[in-house]
């Protein structure tokens, strides 16, 4: 097999503490030099070939944690930061992060290098969800990945919530979707110089043949991704009059297989233009013979057309065909928000995000997710530092990127689940941190995200109390081994605007880790990232002047333990 001979095999050895050299058993690697055959019309690589080796390589990693053949299922969000030059080298890695009952995630990155100037630059990353196909014996159990580095660990335990946001993605796409239609006015106008949608549409079949099947006789997926790139570039060529590059690809699921000889019937149009960007709507559905058309496929293709500075250019209007075409003109604006609360809640780095994102119903879900990713993260870390510790609740620091966070640590003879069932409602808390003055239910936004008012003693003598608006979202354990976890981070709503009878402070990630040991026993790390609303109230004990650390967490175990058959009397919200 072609691609087979292309791997390269061999996995980058890593050093643990103990000084045992470990290597991921998982991960592939794939190096390519882009050819002219692989290149657009603009000499570089085409992104429906780079979906191609990226699949390839992806399903190869999958099949090696499997043992045996897998099929693509889904694909999360791209985005090409760059393109890819004739004679540059492609270089693709990909592992699998967490495996689940019969699904699993490969993580997949994308480097280019330049071999004259020994330039290396990342491309794109994606996540993509591949399933074990079915044997003879039934159904396939996947065995569990085991983490053994940080950065696994965290890829890891982002994987449950990760997938947990794949799970839910259609339903909420769908009603936000409706919600944004529905508020959307008539913005399809009928402009002078506007260019009909009709006039992108694209139509192509294409027979799939012994080349475009997997060592599984199915189409292979990747195959699929490229043929969908090439419709949705024709289609935006023909608004534009110009060579438009692939900026995004959104979250997509695979409905159904094809296999060979099946004729894979792919249609796209321009469902809008933007001022710098356009939105390509692309379908692929598959039949043979005198069967009806089974849809395989769906995606939403952003691209751009560059100028000699790669700067986008201004595009065209677009103008629908009445009834369809201004139900997709319509549905594109609701997109382009949700593309844009991703790339700016999910995709940046933890450091760029700001400290009070503003809440709404339409970017819940991706708020929710940075709100238990960034605690993860921040638990994966392994370097931090013992500052104190009093009767078994303990102090650590970690000092990183000119942040200070810190972590309290302690163990209760609780119960996991009753810990985080009394710990989830913030109005309880006051009950036994003396930080926590008021605490106010502003919302229940979702069953497992709460948003509140909290309100702290003032830092400073005769100085304003503070305020904070916090986002709480809870988490159940994804498998045996994951903790119960309670993230918080500040968020913003204008019914509740800062005020002159508070100052406002900000909580960029802290929370509840809960791990359920013997025996009803359970260990409780408390985090926190420090901010200037914080820091005053932790700064004495970090400097070894202070122990209120030990009190705060001595009366919580106190409080735990004395509460721990009164689940009954939670709230109902809570429970």
């Amino acid at each position: 097999n072609n691609r087979r001979r292309k791997l390269c095999l061999e996995e980058p050895m890593f050093i643990l503490g103990n000084g045992e050299v470990y290597r991921n058993q998982t991960e592939v690697k794939m190096s390519q030099i882009v050819l002219p055959c692989h290149a657009n019309y603009c000499g570089e690589l085409s992104a429906g070939q780079l979906l191609k080796w990226m699949d390839s390589t992806a399903c190869l990693s999958a099949e090696r944690h499997a043992g045996c053949s897998c099929i693509t299922a889904s694909v999360d969000d791209i985005h090409f930061e760059t393109t890819i030059g004739v004679g540059q080298v492609v270089n693709i890695t990909a592992k699998v992060n967490r495996a689940f009952t019969s699904s699993m995630e490969v993580g997949v990155l994308v480097s280019c290098e330049d071999l004259f100037s020994d330039r290396h630059w990342k491309v794109c990353h994606a996540f993509a969800t591949f399933v074990a196909r079915r044997t003879e014996a039934g159904k396939v159990q996947l065995k569990q990945v085991i983490p053994r580095t940080q950065a696994e660990q965290m890829e890891y335990s982002l994987a449950a919530e990760r997938r947990r946001m794949r799970l839910i993605h259609a339903e909420i796409i769908n009603d936000l979707l409706s919600s944004c239609s529905s508020q959307t006015g008539d913005e399809c106008l009928d402009y002078q110089e506007a260019v009909p949608a009709e006039r992108t549409r694209v139509e192509s079949v294409e027979l799939v043949l012994p080349p475009h099947a997997n060592h599984q006789v199915s189409t292979f997926g990747g195959q699929i991704m490229a043929w969908m790139e090439n419709v949705a570039t024709i289609s935006a060529s023909r608004l534009c009059n110009a060579h438009p590059t692939l900026r995004s690809i959104d979250m997509f699921h695979f409905r159904g297989p094809s296999h060979i000889g099946d004729r894979l019937v792919l249609k796209a149009i321009v469902n809008n233009a933007f001022k710098k960007s356009m939105e390509v709507g692309v379908c692929a559905e598959a039949y043979q013979g005198g069967e009806p058309l089974r849809h395989i496929n769906t995606a939403f293709m952003t691209f751009e057309v560059l100028d000699n500075d790669r700067k986008p250019c201004t595009l065209p209007r677009i103008r629908p065909e009445p009834v369809d075409g201004k139900r997709r003109f319509q549905e594109a604006i609701a997109r382009k928000k949700i593309r844009l609360d991703r790339k700016y809640i999910i995709s940046c780095k933890q450091s760029e995000v700001p400290l009070s994102v503003p809440w709404d119903p339409s970017n819940q879900m991706y708020l929710s997710y940075n709100n238990v990713s960034a605690l993860k993260m921040l638990a994966a870390r392994t370097n931090w530092v013992l500052t104190s510790e009093k009767k078994k609740v303990s102090l650590y620091t970690l000092e990183e990127n000119q942040m200070l966070c810190f972590k309290v640590e302690t163990h209760v003879a609780v119960a996991a689940e009753q810990v985080f069932l009394l710990l989830s409602d913030l109005r309880r808390r006051k009950a036994w941190d003396h930080h926590y003055q008021y605490v106010k239910l502003i919302t229940d936004s979702h069953e497992d995200d709460t948003i509140y008012q909290v309100v702290t003693p003032s830092v400073t003598k005769g100085g304003k109390v503070q305020d904070f608006i916090l986002l709480a979202s809870r988490r159940r354990p994804c498998d045996s081994g994951d903790p119960y976890m309670i993230a918080l981070r500040s968020v913003t709503l204008p019914a509740y605007p800062p005020t002159e009878d508070y100052n406002r402070g900000e909580v960029l990630c802290a929370g509840f880790s809960i791990w359920e040991e013997e025996n009803s026993f359970t260990k409780i790390s408390y985090y926190n990232q420090a901010t200037p609303g914080v820091l005053p109230y932790i700064s004495t004990d970090i400097a070894g002047l202070s122990s209120s650390f030990y009190c705060t967490f001595a009366s919580c175990s106190a409080f735990l333990e004395e509460n721990k058959d009164s689940l009954a009397s939670l709230p109902t919200s809570t429970l």
